[in-house]
């Protein structure tokens, strides 16, 4: 099913148009008959339901449990129309797809370049938790040379969220993805009590960057507020809306609200582009051209700048901790409606 929301911003602008970059693009999916983008979304749903490839992730115990059947797929187009296919009210916790909100309140708060400095964005090659890579990036590069979407360079950009105490740095980080959602998310609290008993690499991860020079003072409590973050309960339309924000240049195009300024929401796309999927991130941008991130909740969001937000929860992942259903039904959609940015002049 779809609904339509009135956008404040029209039709016609994209994230590029408000950040004055000059484009050649696609026509804006506004344009295809809402009938076929549903369409889409219910090939994808339909084809991919049965499949039974993957595995919840089990080293938090509370992920383990998660009903491993849930599957939702939303889009939400610049113009604010949101269209559905599936369960998109069960709510699963968001994980790794907070480090890109996160991200981008850094680039808020100070700039870009605090990013680009301090963590920095390429992508590492190895795991999401490598302790290695800190290593090689340190003794090896002789600089910053991760990036904000591994839990080294998150737990780092978490510790620079601006604010007094805990609690001011905490509610900062849950208006900000809140804003982006269009509603008051929350946390779940059985995952973040299990994720905080079980998190000793991150809290050695945190260690690490605190010796290196990356976190500047308590990286405990840079641990700890990332974990929570983590925890964040969100379901397929929320995550689908914050995608949607993103491809319209900042602005919820539901709620009408700039979640973020338009000129950084470049920046934020092109770490999702290296780094978004893991180990695994260049096969994606290979197979859909998809600026994306991927959470171990089961949770996968894509952006097809000026087009759409898309999500899809289904907690199954693979052996690089990607939800199978999510990669195959987003891809699906994506090539449905021409949402590879690359392929522009296909169109």
């Amino acid at each position: 099913m779809f609904t339509k929301k009135r956008s404040a911003t029209g039709r016609g602008l994209t994230w590029a148009a408000a950040a004055g970059v000059i484009l050649v693009a696609a026509a804006p999916l506004a344009a295809q008959p809402p009938a076929q983008i549903q369409a889409a979304l219910d090939a994808a749903y339909a084809k991919y339901k049965g499949l039974q490839e993957g595995k919840n992730a089990d080293y938090i115990p509370a992920l383990a449990k998660v009903d491993s059947k849930i599957y939702g797929i939303a889009l939400v187009t610049t113009d604010g129309t949101v269209y559905t296919a599936g369960d998109v009210k069960s709510e699963v916790s968001i994980q790794s797809i907070s480090k890109v909100f996160t991200m981008a309140q850094v680039m808020e708060e100070q700039s870009t370049d605090a990013i680009l400095k301090t963590i920095g964005v390429d992508a590492t090659g190895m795991r999401f938790n490598s302790i290695v890579a800190v290593e090689w990036a340190q003794k090896g590069l002789g600089g910053p040379e991760i990036n904000p979407l591994v839990n080294p360079g998150a737990i780092t950009a978490t510790s620079m969220v601006k604010g007094a105490n805990r609690d001011e740095i905490w509610n900062s980080i849950l208006a900000f993805e809140s804003a982006f959602a269009g509603r008051p998310l929350s946390v779940n609290k059985e995952v973040y009590d299990s994720e905080a008993a079980t998190n000793q690499r991150n809290q050695a991860i945190g260690a690490l960057m605190l010796a290196y020079g990356f976190i500047k003072s308590d990286p405990a409590r840079a641990t700890d507020v990332y974990t929570e973050q983590c925890s964040i309960s969100v379901n397929a339309r929320d995550l689908a809306v914050m995608a949607g924000t993103l491809a319209n240049g900042g602005k919820n195009p539901v709620t009408g609200k700039q979640a973020m300024n338009a000129e950084n929401v470049p920046e934020v796309l092109a770490v999702m582009a290296t780094a978004g999927l893991y180990d695994d991130t260049g096969k994606w941008l290979y197979r859909t051209g998809l600026p994306a991130k991927s959470g171990v909740g089961g949770g996968l969001i894509a952006v097809s700048p000026g087009k759409f937000g898309i999500a899809v929860v289904s907690p199954p992942l693979d052996d690089a901790g990607n939800s199978v259903r999510a990669q195959k039904a987003i891809a699906d959609v994506s090539n449905a409606l021409g949402g590879n940015p690359y392929a522009a002049f296909m169109h």
